[in-house]
């Protein structure tokens, strides 16, 4: 994934943010589809960008 990419809705930060990653969209679990249509979290991808652990 790189810095160029456009966030999509279901991201939490855009991609490239010190300390999130690549993850499952938890709206459609990775599959990219929700009731036959494209995910709109994810825009069909079956990735978001999610904050990793820490604190």
């Amino acid at each position: 994934m790189t810095q160029s990419e456009p966030a999509k809705p279901g991201d939490d930060a855009p991609p490239g943010t010190p300390g999130t990653g690549e993850n499952l969209c938890p709206r459609c679990a990775g599959s990219g589809r929700v009731e036959a249509e494209s995910c709109p979290d994810c825009n069909g991808t079956g990735k978001v960008i999610s904050g990793i652990g820490g604190g």
